[in-house]
């Protein structure tokens, strides 16, 4: 499809305190256009249920206007699951553009290079060793995460963390990973490790405002944080001499981003369980819906949370009364999504 020059050109706005920004038009008309669509599945994904609502009803409770019952079911049912899902969604999506960004790789994702499973690692310890509540689960989790992320970092590096070395270490981990959950369910008792796989599928299912607040006061914070970063991020991908010769604190910003994006997918994952590859997948939908180069940051956030969202309520409609779990349809979706990524990445030469 051919784009029209004033969407191909960026442009750059100066304000009288002689800051610049620079804006994509493509990407400022595609933004607000993913956050419509995610804003609109969820108020769609509130009104599916049991007791089914329709869009109208579901935007007038949303206002204050519903009956009783639907205050309830709307308020205390279904909307902290949906903003439990937008806002994983955003943190999965930010940070896998941050680590694809740092490793100039698009297989730089929290669930292939070994975050997710680490964040796993500590959910089922604190399940299969301490018979932990759901609290300590969560606690678990984003424990594990920022370890393994830790250890990823340390291993990676060698006069700084560059590309394939950082992928390739991150996927090693992984599979010990892998192998210590493994271990984990063979230690367990039958009920924890009934629980344990319920945990590691993935789920929006009971969703209270007890996982929605301590994520909304990550994001809250990380996500501007990150945001501010783009800049830098932009002209890391350039190669660290370039950024240097920019003026960029180069590892500063690849510690300050990491360490955020770490954080993000590990609260994220305390609160949903591991939803695969959408860390993986926004980023590159993101890159191709904006055709702009650099992180893509806003544009692979507002992707995450569309994709996560639209994700659950297809789970829901599409199966009937066998219903998928979120994280089981992300992974069998993601599977071929990252078959086709591998196959385009062989055919460009670069794996």
């Amino acid at each position: 499809m051919n784009v029209p020059e004033p969407l191909r050109t960026a442009r750059v706005l100066r304000t009288r305190g002689g800051l610049s920004v620079r804006v994509e038009p493509r990407a400022a008309l595609v933004v607000p256009l993913l956050v419509a669509a995610a804003l609109a599945v969820s108020v769609a994904l509130i009104g599916t249920g049991d007791y089914p609502m329709s869009f109208a009803d579901v935007v007038r409770t949303l206002m204050g206007g519903g009956t009783e019952a639907q205050e309830f079911i709307v308020h205390d049912l279904r909307l902290p699951r949906v903003l439990v899902g937008l806002l994983a969604g955003t943190a999965l999506g930010l940070a896998g553009a941050v680590f694809q960004s740092v490793s100039r790789n698009p297989l730089g994702s929290p669930d292939v290079i070994g975050l997710g499973q680490g964040s796993t690692v500590g959910a089922l310890t604190v399940i299969v060793l301490f018979h932990g509540d759901p609290t300590a689960v969560a606690a678990g989790a984003v424990t594990g995460g920022l370890l393994s992320g830790a250890a990823i970092y340390a291993l990676a590096w060698r006069r700084g963390v560059h590309g394939y070395r950082f992928v390739l270490v991150g996927i090693a981990m992984s599979a010990v990973l892998v192998a210590v959950i493994g271990y984990l369910l063979t230690k367990a008792n039958l009920t924890d490790a009934a629980r344990a796989t319920v945990w590691m599928v993935g789920s929006l299912n009971g969703r209270d405002w007890s996982q929605v607040r301590p994520l909304l006061a990550v994001c809250a914070l990380l996500v501007p944080a990150v945001l501010g970063h783009g800049r830098n991020l932009r002209m890391l991908e350039m190669g660290d001499d370039s950024a240097h010769a920019l003026g960029v604190p180069v590892e500063r910003t690849r510690l300050v981003t990491m360490g955020a994006a770490v954080l993000l997918t590990a609260v994220a994952t305390a609160a949903a369980g591991p939803i695969s590859f959408v860390a993986l997948a926004a980023p590159q939908l993101a890159r191709r819906l904006t055709r702009s180069p650099g992180p893509n940051l806003t544009a692979s956030a507002s992707t995450g949370a569309a994709l996560l969202v639209t994700a659950d309520w297809a789970s829901q409609r599409l199966f009937g009364a066998d219903q998928l779990p979120v994280g089981a349809l992300t992974g069998m979706l993601g599977g071929c999504y990252l078959l086709w990524l591998l196959h385009t990445e062989r055919r460009a030469g670069r794996v």
